[in-house]
Parts: structure tokens; sequence; C-alpha cells
């Protein structure tokens, strides 16, 4: 009897959507309990005009007050619509859907990407999306739903691909091969929090450009290493449903016809392709003079009121980063046509549209998803509570007398710490910063460096938790191959099967940047661990 009982418990499976429903109820229940108890904390920011930290106090926030309610129901629309993998994921897949429904995505990666093999494809799957970063979250948009289509389309797990991608662009967040984004959104804490110290200190954007070029090529090596042998194993094969029954049928085939018919096939094929590839050079090369300052009608994507290319390419009010989505969108559906016309393998544009409306009807699980999601993450956000522990921890830290080795690994842990419940990047940096530089510049180690620990903090658990808005992506495809209805990838689920990539990269985290300052070596250009 006790057996029958268990059996029935492990049957039943929440849905990802009433899980998040769940958090959101807890969520404002805490926050009402933490507001009575006056949960707060104090940080302090650097005041960019007179150079001296000025105290902010922050309080966790009640939402079963009349003002709290309010929010959550006046804003709903706005939290959803405002959700920024929202947008980013309709867009690339609108390109994507194109290029699927004329078959050029499927003879590409038959023709050329199934040729190359699997931890091959896996390193440069994980290289891709590990230096995505370098144009903010964009990669999940882009990486997840195309992995997970050439692996189905390749004979190899789609789910595999989808958890590659995700961990690739989530446990590599930060480092890349050039400096982007994420330089422009820190070094300006990283350069006030020096001035505490040393008026005269200076952090250039290539401060740290050598460490992450090498960080970015490692991690994919060591995360490589962890899905062929780990996680793949794991995961398994992935076993198609037969939509019809197998039969057997006797029928004359004419040898000779059905050869003509593969010839031409096989050539309309490869026509297709080198008109896809053509329109591919046209486009990129049209994106890439958008992107030269001083030419006629260049710079489009530019904003040419700041002086320095990186804020005219990443700053606050730069199209680059916007567009980025949109512009690789317009690189599918352009490929995507072209070799269509090229293959013969679409008549019209009435078929296109058809094609691609079928592939976009699978996605309607992911946004009832990502509507609650984003309102899962707006009411925690609302809350403070995240801010109110990331600011403890920052005070825990600076209350700790260690120098050295100790308060490098010290302060990665309670960064990464923090991001579980403060994602954002700058949001922490901002209350971490006027701490760890003072303290790392106090044990003779260079404040580049103190932001070098900032990116692996941020990095090590940024793909673990539910707040991460990205996170409703990787979850929502994982449900959308999986072939079990019944059992769907909940939130544990889904942890789980990453875990054992989270604890390695951390723990390569940590070697990786104890290791570059016991040895020394330089962290950009003239610029070196220790002051």
């Amino acid at each position: 009897m006790n057996d029958k009982r268990r059996l029935k418990l492990k049957k039943f499976y929440f849905h990802p959507i009433t899980v998040f429903l769940f958090l959101i109820f807890i969520t404002v229940i805490l926050s009402a309990i933490l507001s009575l108890f006056q949960m707060q904390a104090t940080y302090n920011t650097v005041n960019t005009n007179t150079k001296e930290l000025e105290p902010t106090l922050v309080a966790v926030e009640n939402l079963l007050s009349f003002d709290g309610m309010k929010f959550m129901i006046s804003n709903a629309a706005v939290n959803f619509l405002s959700f920024n993998p929202l947008g980013t994921l309709l867009i690339s897949l609108i390109g994507l859907t194109i290029a699927e429904g004329t078959g050029f995505i499927e003879i590409f990666s038959k023709r050329v990407l199934k040729k190359i093999p699997k931890s091959t494809f896996t390193f440069i799957l994980l290289f891709i999306a590990t230096i995505s970063s370098l144009i903010n979250e964009v990669g999940y948009s882009i990486l997840i739903p195309l992995a997970a289509l050439i692996y189905f389309i390749n004979g190899r797990n789609p789910i595999l691909g989808i958890t590659t991608a995700f961990c690739g662009v989530a446990f590599g967040y930060g480092v890349s091969i050039f400096v982007g984004s994420t330089e422009i959104s820190l070094i300006d804490y990283t350069k006030n929090a020096a001035l505490l110290i040393d008026e005269s200190a200076h952090i250039s954007l290539t401060s740290n450009l050598i460490f992450i070029i090498a960080a970015s090529i490692l991690l994919s090596i060591i995360g490589t290493i962890i899905i062929e042998k780990i996680i793949a194993p794991k995961i398994g094969k992935y076993k198609k449903e037969e939509e019809f029954a197998k039969t057997e049928q006797y029928r004359i085939i004419n040898l000779e016809e059905e050869e003509q018919k593969e010839i031409e096939k096989d050539r309309n094929e490869k026509k297709g392709l080198k008109c896809a590839l053509i329109v591919a050079i046209i486009v990129i090369f049209a994106f890439i003079y958008m992107l030269i300052p001083n030419l006629p009608y260049s710079g489009m994507l530019l904003d040419m009121k700041e002086t320095t290319y990186l804020n005219q390419l990443f700053g606050e009010n730069a199209y680059f980063q916007d567009a980025f989505t949109y512009i690789i969108s317009i690189l599918f559906i352009a490929t995507g046509i072209a070799y269509g016309i090229g293959s013969k393998s679409i008549k019209n544009d009435k078929e296109i549209v058809s094609n691609a409306s079928k592939n976009f009807e699978k996605i309607g699980s992911i946004l009832i998803l990502i509507f609650v999601v984003s309102q899962f993450i707006a009411i925690f956000r609302k809350t403070n509570i995240g801010v109110v522990i990331t600011a403890w921890l920052a005070s825990l830290l600076e209350h700790l007398e260690i120098t050295g080795i100790p308060l490098i690994i010290v302060s990665l842990i309670l960064i990464a710490i923090s991001n579980f419940v403060l994602t954002g990047t700058s949001a922490k940096w901002l209350i971490f910063a006027p701490i760890v530089v003072p303290m790392f510049m106090q044990s003779n180690i260079s404040p580049q460096f103190a932001q070098i620990v900032m990116r692996a903090g941020d990095s090590m658990t940024n793909g673990f938790t539910p707040l991460l808005a990205s996170f409703v992506i990787y979850l929502g495809y994982l449900n959308i191959y999986n072939l079990n209805k019944e059992k769907p990838y909940t939130i544990k689920k889904s942890l789980k099967m990453i875990s054992p990539y989270f604890l390695l990269i951390s723990l390569s985290w940590i070697l990786l940047i104890v290791g570059w300052y016991v040895i020394g070596l330089p962290i950009g250009p003239g610029v070196y661990p220790t002051i």
C-alpha cells in the first residue's frame, strides 16, 4: 500500500507556470513579514561630483499594502511588455522560423554543421555563447532556439543543445574576446571607488582584456569536457515520436527517375546555399558599414554624441545593442529567402508566411510562462529583498579583517551568493565596488583585478537562479522539446541538470582567479593583479 502511494506521488509534477505563481505568492507574503520586522540595510555609494561616500538606506517594501497591491495590478501589462527576453526572443524567432520554413537551416545543418565532430561543435557553440555577452544578453534569445533546432536536425538531443547554449551564455557571462557592454557598465563604479584611495587612479577600457580573452577560451574548453563527459550521457538520446505507424508498401520504382530527382535536388540545394552565402555577405557587410564612423551614410548604429568609439558602440544611447537582435533576424530572413528562391523550395510569399506561422505555433506555452515570470521578477525587485541581502553581504565583507588570497576568495563567493537574489551586474557592483575596490587596493591588489573578481562572481551563479530574466527561455525551450508532457521540466529539474556544470565551472573560476593572482600574469595591456 505504501509503495503504491509513493508511486502516485512520483507521477505528480507541477508545471513551471504553477511553480512561479507559488513563488509570487510566497514573495508577497514574505515582503509583508520582513517589512513588519523592518528589515533594511545601508550601503555606501560614491558621489561622482564630490568623490565621497554617501549612505543609502534601503528597506523591504510591503506588497500586501495598498500601494503594493496597486503596483502589482496596475503594472502587470508594463512588466510583461517591457520584459527584455520577450522582445528579443520574438524578434530572433521571426528570422529563425522563416529560415527554417524555407529549409535553409536544415540543409545548412546537414551539409555543413553535421560534418563537424560533436566535441568540436560543442566547443564552438560554448565559445560563441560565452563571448555573446559582449552584447548584453542577446545570446539567450538567439542561441538557445538555434542550438535546439540544429541538434534536432542532426540527430542529437535538442535538450542537450539547449543546455549547452544556456550554460555557455550564463556561466561565461562577462568574458569575451573584446571589450564590450560589461566594461561600460562596470568601469565607472570601479574608477570612482579607486579614487577613494588614489586620486590619480585610472581604469582603462582594456584593463581586463588579456584575462577575458584567456578566460573565454579556457571556460569553453572546460565546458566542452563537462558537457560531453558528464551532462550528455545523463541526458541521453532523443527518442522522436513516430507520427505514423510503419506499414509495408509495395511499389515499382524507376531507379533512373529517382536518381535523376536526387541529382536535381542536390543541384538545387547547392545553388540555394550559394545564393544564401552571397546574401549573407551583403547583409554582414551592410551591418559592418553601420558600425564605421565618418563615412558617407555610415555609423547608423552608433551614438555619435560620444567621444570614444566604445561609448559610441556600447553607451546607454547607442543603437548597436538594441539593433543587434534585429540585424541577426534580418540575416536569417534574407538568407532563408535567398536559399528558398535559389533551391526552389518555396514558390511564393504566402508559402513563406505559412511555413513560418506553423513553426511559431509551438512557442505559445513560452509566452504564458514569460508573462508569469515577468510578474515574479518585477514583484521580487519591488520588494527590495535582493538589494537588502546584497548590502548585508557587502557589509559583512567590510567587517572581515582579511587580505591577499582569502580576501579574493571571500569577495568572489559573496558576490556569487548575492547574484542569486540580485542578478543585475551594475546593481551589484554599485554596492560592492566602494567596499571591494578600496580593500583590494589596501592589500596591494589592483582595482582592475577587483573588477575581474566581480566578473567571475557574477558569472559563477548567473545561470543557477530563476531570477535571471533569460532563465525563462531555457526553461521554456526545455519543455517545448520535452516528449513526456506528463513530466515537465520544473525549476528543480532544470537546475539539477546543469548542476555539474555550475559546480565545476565555479571551481574553475576560483582556481583561475587565484592562479592568475599568484602567478602575476598581466590582466590587460600594462595592467597586473597587484598595484
